[in-house]
């Protein structure tokens, strides 16, 4: 260790203040900052110019003798005062010299409050211009670095390590490289002079130090780097001195003593730690915060931050920088790297459908819009940059796939939510339910369904038209198997309730309405874009829909069965209280027909028609009572007005099957007849209408007349066979109308009664 050394060790502090003492004085400024001049003015050939011209002092020379002198008095290290010139930019104007006088002198006199407000506003408005002047001060001392440069003149003498080390601690980055580049070439030599017979120890010694400086040199100009966009002002004219070393390093990267490695992606490196510790810091609440938009909120904060950082660094950091250093695209580029990154880490927090919208539509939209690289502020340099995060294309497969398959659990967990709400507002009550202004029982599921998955394809179809689909397609998949799990579960909770007919079937009206309008909104929705998908939605919808429209009409069929079974008895014929039993349970099916919409009011009006009617005629064919003593003529006039009437409660209803209404008007004619022969007369009208009416239905009906056996009985028997073969079976729309076809029908004869008729089969046509 060397004499110098011993001083600079035995007196630090002194020294520091010392060398801050000439700093603030001015004396100890860069030959690389710009208050120093252009480095194109000096000539590398006549580099004491400055040194030794009168009136300046050398910084490496004030540096040398502050380390080096060994009693070093305070009062002999003070300069004289230095005398500003009129021009200088720190020297206070005359005419704000005068403006405080006269501030001095108002306060120092008694005003009043008029007068101290126009004082405080004329004191406000001089700050402010005062303000603008600094800053305009400021704007014209920053000149645009130029690429090249010329180095100031080393030292003869470098410092010794520990000093180096101090001035690179202080930050006095010129002058450390300067010494740093002065010890480079004393190695140099001492490399060049070296012998077999010296000792390579000092030599080894002097590269280790070498690299050891120059490590804590480039950590000391990293770490400079790295808070410049958060310390523009302070950094600024650092980093014009980082610019020079960082191009000095690159040329000399080939001569020994220096590191390994460019400077220039250093710097990069630099830049990317500090763009990604600057995304990082980023205020990000936790998850289980109450606020639901933690995410958008966090994503709007960081689109404020990067636009705020790229603005600093176009108007205050380009200009530190020569251009081959490509600040703003080398900044915007680390930005979208250490967002990118971020962004990964976001994914693995969003569970929530909101919030993996909020980061799909901040990637894939509003990251490139005007509110952040988009940004009138980064015009024009942001023009001619890729403003597209360098995102892995698995990263957006990911994500995308995570956001339809949070869809399918949301959408999931929506449906049976539906059905637990139908439960508890409705089947756990008994509650009616609700109609809507056309008088239609109905249930809000449907438009809750509709509305959440017209949400899901919206939201998505903002994002991006293969995400439209996908999603179209995941709300379609869970829509599938719903219509038949609510159709269980209120089947499972309402099974007690079918005694109570009125509200079943309200209940079951009322779910033929939503799913019929759930099925017409998907059809004419998404039919286009996901045929497949509504086609098998399509299919359960319409299988719950059947199984309802059954129920309704098998708890009718139950309510009404008591009422057909007493038809055509003995009773019947004098009590009209079975009948008027099965009108009212027709009525108030009428009355729920009228709540339920087309085409399924139509559908269930005329099973009920088709079914009332059968098993009205099909009483006539079991021959539970004959109509003996003349009581023939009341029970075909009983049978004509009953059949009237419920053919116009079913015209009412709106059923389609008016090819029923005759068969009453028919029937009644055979059995009416006063006059057994005029019954073959009557054949033809029911014939003609009923085309599978058959020799045994005709039996039946000639039972119920009275006629049982005889010539007549057969004579009609066999008109009915010779008018089958004559008379047409109908138009084609008619073929398909069977009313007795798969109707039974019970004959009770006698041995002689069909001795005698087996013999006439073979003399009559056969049936």
């Amino acid at each position: 260790m060397d004499g110098n050394t011993q001083i600079q060790l035995d007196a630090p502090k002194k020294t520091s203040r010392m060398l801050g003492t000439l700093r603030n004085s001015g004396r100890l400024k860069s030959p690389l900052s710009p208050q120093a001049g252009s480095f194109k003015n000096q000539s590398p050939s006549t580099p004491d110019k400055m040194s030794h011209s009168p009136g300046v002092t050398s910084p490496l020379s004030s540096v040398a003798a502050l380390f080096r002198t060994k009693d070093l008095d305070d009062q002999s290290q003070e300069d004289k005062p230095v005398v500003r010139s009129r021009t200088e930019p720190n020297m206070p104007r005359l005419d704000s010299i005068l403006k405080k006088g006269a501030a001095i002198r108002r306060s120092l006199r008694f005003s009043s409050k008029k007068d101290k407000r126009q004082d405080a506003v004329q004191e406000a408005e001089e700050e402010g211009q005062a303000e603008e002047e600094k800053e305009e001060e400021a704007e014209e001392s920053w000149a645009k670095i130029e690429e090249t440069y010329t180095l100031a003149e080393l030292p003869h003498i470098p410092l010794s390590v520990m000093q180096i080390n101090k001035l690179i601690e202080m930050e006095v980055l010129e002058e450390a490289h300067l010494h740093l580049l002065a010890l480079r070439g004393e190695f140099e030599r001492e490399r060049l002079r070296l012998t077999q017979e010296d000792s390579p120890v000092e030599l080894a010694k002097k590269e280790k130090d070498l690299s050891l400086l120059y490590s804590n040199l480039r950590l000391k100009m990293a770490s400079i780097v790295r808070t410049s966009v958060s310390l523009p002002a302070r950094n600024a004219g650092l980093l014009v001195h980082v610019a020079r070393i960082i191009q000095e390093e690159d040329k000399r990267a080939r001569e020994p003593g220096g590191l390994q490695g460019s400077w220039m992606d250093a710097w990069r490196e630099a830049v990317d730690q500090g763009a990604q510790d600057k995304v990082e810091g980023v205020h990000l609440e936790s998850t289980n915060h109450s606020n639901a938009s933690w995410l958008a909120v966090h994503l709007g904060l960081l689109g404020t931050a990067v636009v705020n950082d790229l603005e600093k660094v176009k108007k205050e950091l380009c200009r530190c920088y020569p251009p081959s250093f490509q600040v703003f695209a080398t900044y915007v580029r680390s930005y979208h790297a250490a967002v990118c990154r971020h962004l990964c880490t976001l994914e693995t927090r969003a569970t929530l459908l909101r919030d993996l919208y909020a980061l799909l539509d901040w990637i894939l939209h509003r990251y490139r819009s005007e509110r952040i690289l988009g940004s009138l502020t980064l015009q024009p340099e942001m023009s001619d940059i890729d403003a597209n995060m360098d995102l892995d294309d698995n990263f957006l497969l990911r994500l995308r796939q995570k956001f339809c398959d949070t869809v399918k659990v949301d959408m999931r967990a929506f449906l049976d939510r539906l059905v637990e709400l139908e439960n508890e507002e409705l089947w756990s009550v008994r509650k009616r339910p609700d109609m809507d202004d056309d008088h239609m029982f109905t249930s809000d599921f449907s438009m809750d369904i509709c509305t959440k998955v017209r949400g899901n394809v919206v939201n998505a179809s903002r994002l991006n038209a293969e995400l439209e689909g996908e999603v179209t397609a995941s709300c379609l998949g869970q829509l599938k198997d719903f219509p038949m799990r609510f159709d269980n579960e209120f089947r499972r909770c309402c099974s007690s309730m079918r005694a109570d007919e009125p509200l079943w079937s309200e209940y079951c009206i009322s779910y033929v309405n939503s799913f019929s309008a759930l099925q017409r909104h998907l059809e004419d929705e998404y039919a286009e874009c996901s045929p497949l998908a509504v086609e098998e939605v399509d299919k359960e919808v319409q299988r719950v829909i059947l199984g309802l429209l059954e129920s309704v009409q098998e708890q009718f069929k139950d309510d009404v069965k008591p009422f057909l079974r007493r038809m055509m008895t003995r009773k019947w014929l004098t009590n009209d209280d079975d009948f008027k039993g099965l009108a009212a349970r027709t009525e108030i099916l009428a009355q729920h027909c009228q709540a339920m919409r087309q085409p399924h009011r139509q559908e269930m009006a005329s099973r009920a028609h088709y079914h009332v009617v059968k098993e009205y005629v099909g009483q006539l064919m079991k021959n539970n009572f004959s109509c003996k003593n003349r009581q023939h003529d009341k029970a075909a006039s009983k049978i004509r007005t009953q059949s009237s009437r419920l053919a116009d409660v079913f015209r009412q209803m709106g059923s389609r099957e008016e090819w029923l209404d005759p068969v009453g008007e028919c029937l009644s004619d055979i059995v009416g007849q006063k006059n057994k022969g005029d019954i073959k007369d009557q054949l033809q009208p029911l014939l003609q209408q009923y085309s599978d009416f058959s020799s045994k239905h005709l039996a039946a009906v000639l039972a119920f007349r009275g006629v049982m056996r005889g010539r007549e009985h057969q004579r009609i028997l066999l008109r009915l066979n010779q008018l089958k073969k004559t008379t047409p079976s109908g138009e084609p729309d008619d073929r398909d109308r069977a009313l007795f076809r798969d109707m039974e029908a019970t004959v009770r004869t006698d041995f002689l009664s069909d001795l005698s008729f087996f013999c006439f089969t073979f003399i009559l046509p056969a049936d």
